[in-house]
């Protein structure tokens, strides 16, 4: 027997159709409250006596699923670049050695030369009207601020030439740099290379045949190389180094006398002067080991350094695409490393208030059922 004092539309006798429906609407979602608010005139309307509860349970459940996934790529990620970097970090450690002694053997024969009338046209010191800068950057991205910071300091770099008011003029290696330079109209791109994995002598063939033509032109007065320096698996420095010319003095000025070398030419050191910081400028020298007085050249001097000059641009340019290689995997495979942790924290946060949600829900339902039953009886 119903209870007299209840409303007539709830002491009624529900039809077997209107229990059915009511037991199918509560399997497919447990997540719904019986409405108190609902007439009689709003169930012959509506054939449904629940209204849903706007929860967060299936947003919460998408967004750990999509944390899972991002975290299944970062860790993949993560894993290629290792594999990776120990091929780039080897090819870096077995060329130094190589590029520094020519580099050291190359100025000391230059040195000895300067008295004798030798013309090599790599060699010549001009004043410099404008000046090449070949910015090397990576194909691809999730790498941190890796490419930024090499676009950074070209761009510091072509800001300073301005002040002084050189000409430049960018060759641009690598995607990431094509894409951002070719986005830039007032920077002046003589070319862009596009990278393609592990560098090659072929590759840097290419791009020491256009610094040459442009060199011996006259088109520009002087080359550097702008890219990531490899210092270890943590750390990596952007830096500017002087390719052309062969400068002896470690010094190359314009039509006004003033110095134009870049960073990697001089030294910088903050002092003090009168409370306030200023920056002395320090020349810096390649100190190369002194030719024996034994030693005889069985060819021209000249046909010597025309003969290394080209394996100079080689081994420079391919030491430069290396060491921005290895540079820029470490730099991807700790910034992988950084995002798989902040995903494996953020699935387990989401998590925790997923498990908190759902628990308040069930015994909210189960509060709901045990009311509704000792309301019935």
């Amino acid at each position: 027997m119903y209870s007299s004092n209840l409303p007539t539309w709830v002491s009624s006798k529900p039809s077997n159709s209107t229990k059915n429906h009511f037991f199918y609407q509560f399997n497919q979602n447990p997540f719904l409250q019986f409405s108190n608010r609902l007439t009689p005139k709003s169930i012959s309307r509506s054939p449904s006596p629940f209204t849903q509860i706007h929860c967060r349970l299936r947003e919460l459940r998408k967004r750990i699923e999509t944390v899972k996934s991002t975290q299944k790529f970062t860790e993949a990620m993560m894993l290629v670049a290792a594999a990776r970097i120990k091929r780039a970090q080897e090819a870096v450690i077995n060329g130094r050695p190589f590029t520094e002694g020519l580099v050291e053997f190359l100025y000391t024969i230059n040195d000895s030369l300067q008295c004798e009338d030798v013309d090599c046209p790599l060699t010549v010191i001009r004043h410099v009207k404008k000046v090449a800068l070949v910015v090397i950057t990576g194909d691809r991205g999730v790498c941190g601020s890796f490419n930024n910071a090499v676009i950074k300091k070209a761009e510091s770099r072509v800001s300073e030439l301005k002040g002084i008011g050189l000409d430049y003029t960018v060759i641009s290696v690598g995607k990431k740099g094509n894409s951002y330079f070719r986005r830039k109209d007032d920077v002046l791109v003589d070319r862009f290379v596009e990278g393609g994995g592990f560098p090659t002598a072929k590759e840097a063939q290419m791009i020491a045949d256009d610094v040459f033509s442009l060199f011996i032109s006259e088109g520009v007065d002087k080359v550097e190389l702008v890219y990531t320096k490899f210092v270890s698996l943590v750390k990596s420095n952007p830096v500017i180094r002087t390719l052309l010319p062969l400068s002896v003095k470690g010094e190359v000025v314009d039509v006004n006398g003033n110095c134009v070398d870049g960073m990697e030419d001089e030294l910088f050191m903050l002092t003090t002067k009168g409370g306030k910081l200023v920056v002395e400028r320090d020349k810096v020298r390649v100190e190369g080991g002194r030719i024996s007085p034994l030693m005889q050249f069985e060819q021209d001097p000249v046909q010597i350094l025309d003969a290394m000059m080209p394996l100079y641009l080689n081994s420079q340019i391919l030491r430069a695409l290396q060491e921005s290689l290895a540079s820029e995997l470490a730099a991807r495979m700790n910034a992988m490393s950084n995002a798989t942790d902040n995903a494996i924290e953020l699935k387990k946060n989401l998590s925790i208030v997923y498990n908190r949600e759902r628990q308040a829900k069930v015994t909210s339902e189960i509060l709901e059922i045990v009311a509704g039953a000792d309301a019935l009886a």
